[in-house]
């Protein structure tokens, strides 16, 4: 994607723009379970929750 970077969205295919949006989705949640780490029970809600949403996503 980094030459996508170098890009504006509006010169972005609809592939290209839902991989950006994909992979910057991924960045915040990699972020949040890092910050996560500090409460484990909050981190072991959040995971159930992501896991949740892609079980209901792969049907």
């Amino acid at each position: 994607m980094n030459e996508v970077t170098a890009m504006q969205v509006n010169e972005l295919t609809i592939e290209e723009l839902k991989a950006l949006i994909r992979e910057t989705v991924l960045e915040t949640i990699e972020e949040l379970l890092v910050d996560l780490d500090i409460n484990q029970t909050i981190n072991e809600n959040f995971k159930q929750e992501i896991l949740a949403i892609q079980k209901r996503t792969q049907v």
